[in-house]
């Protein structure tokens, strides 16, 4: 990858996250708390990015001893509840890993007080992408813009070879002062036409085109995800929580399942599972979950991987392998071989296998949904499965992590979130 430039510095409010709800909420808070009138949304939201000190005078009317007092009001919130009322933009997380791994200088330059970035950089992950984290401190009101981003340049940077993202028209003018370039994100909070009257190089109205400008048009490449194990192990329950996991550290979530995932795929889905289909042969079986499979792949996975998503799968190649190359004992090679035009186009890179006991699982599902045509099976074919799931996972050890999923749902998520960290921060 050729980056365009050695050093990128970012904004924070309304460039890499979106704050507003909480800043607008603690604002008003402050206000209501003072006595003083609570102005509409829009004047509210201009408070995200600026120094809260000269908003409240410009925004609200406030003397400079009234602002510093509603600051204190606001801070009371925010710290507590505030600062978690935003999430990173899609896109955010995937720029500033592959920026790092590429080898750029990645620091964040904002009027927002330090530890509240330290903070929220820990809690969406990313500070491990971060060479630095600039802000004020909260014994200073505010900050130069242009003071803010000199700190956060490394010693002997050469400012034509950095740039300054930000979607306020603060940040293009700070950063065109200094002779850096000047990448409006305006997708933030910036008013129609402010960035690009401040001077910025460059605009994007979303992070993804900014990304790929910014990385020469090469994006972050997505990863695939699987999880398998029997019915009654907790697939949806910990692929709603991961989902919800990998959100908050900014990625963006395709959520799928097999067989289906698309129109024609739900449909091939609705025929193998119906009670109605019962009688079917083992290789038709077998040959409508690849066809499913190919399709479902084509439509929906592969395009995900390519723009940069995160896909998370209920069910894969491995399903087949266990219920019909084990389970209907129609083979390995030839499961592997009619699979095959939908594996070369996408396979996991990681697959959680939730393990759980035929007992247990038979016990979970007593009191849930109508049985399908493959859970009526006898107990020898569930028997053959397992066994099936076994050899996989053995032959797999480096791409397979088997989870104890007969633990609580808090304690099976630990284990899930650790595996999906370690294969995303490792990219």
């Amino acid at each position: 990858m050729v980056l365009k430039f050695d050093c990128y510095l970012f904004d924070f409010d309304g460039t890499i996250a979106d704050t507003g709800e909480g800043i607008t909420k603690s604002v008003a808070y402050s206000l209501e708390k003072l006595g003083r009138p609570v102005p509409d949304q829009a004047v509210l939201e201009r408070f995200v990015g600026p120094p809260l000190h000269d908003s409240y005078i410009e925004y609200c009317g406030l003397t400079d001893e009234e602002a510093e007092r509603a600051v204190a009001v606001y801070r009371e919130r925010y710290t507590e509840v505030g600062l978690y009322e935003s999430h990173l933009y899609p896109g955010i997380a995937g720029l500033l890993r592959a920026l790092r791994r590429a080898g750029a200088y990645v620091a964040i330059a904002s009027a927002k007080p330090r530890f509240m970035l330290e903070r929220l950089a820990a809690h969406y992950g990313i500070d491990a992408f971060l060479d630095g984290i600039v802000g004020i401190g909260l014994d200073r009101h505010a900050a130069d813009k242009r003071d803010l981003i000199l700190e956060a340049l490394p010693e002997g940077a050469d400012p034509a070879r950095a740039c300054m993202v930000g979607d306020r028209r603060f940040d293009v003018e700070a950063a065109k002062a200094l002779g850096l370039i000047a990448v409006g994100a305006d997708y933030g909070y910036a008013e129609p036409g402010e960035l690009a009257a401040a001077g910025a190089d460059a605009v994007f109205p979303d992070a993804d085109g900014m990304a790929a400008w910014l990385l020469g048009g090469e994006m972050p490449r997505g990863a695939f995800i699987s999880l398998e194990g029997s019915d009654g192990c907790g697939k949806s329950t910990q692929i709603a929580l991961l989902k919800q996991h990998l959100e908050r550290r900014g990625f963006e979530v395709v959520l799928t399942r097999e067989p289906g995932g698309c129109p024609i795929s739900e449909r091939i889905r609705d025929i193998i599972l119906s009670l109605e289909s019962k009688g079917m042969s083992d290789a038709c079986e077998a040959l409508l979950y690849a066809a499913s499979r190919v399709e479902h792949v084509r439509e929906v996975i592969a395009p995900a991987l390519k723009c940069g998503k995160i896909v998370i799968c209920d069910r894969f190649l491995d399903s087949s392998i266990a219920y019909q190359a084990y389970g209907r004992e129609l083979g390995e090679a030839f499961v592997r071989q009619i699979n095959e035009p939908a594996t070369r186009l996408a396979l996991p890179e990681l697959t959680l296998l939730l393990d759980l006991n035929r007992e247990e699982s038979r016990r979970r599902m007593a009191n849930g949904a109508p049985l399908d045509r493959l859970e009526i099976e006898k107990e020898d074919f569930f028997a053959r499965v397992q066994r099936g799931y076994d050899i996989v996972a053995q032959a797999e050890p480096n791409r397979i992590v088997r989870v104890d999923a007969a633990r609580s749902i808090e304690e099976v998520f630990g284990d899930v979130r650790a595996a999906v960290d370690r294969l995303l921060d490792a990219r």
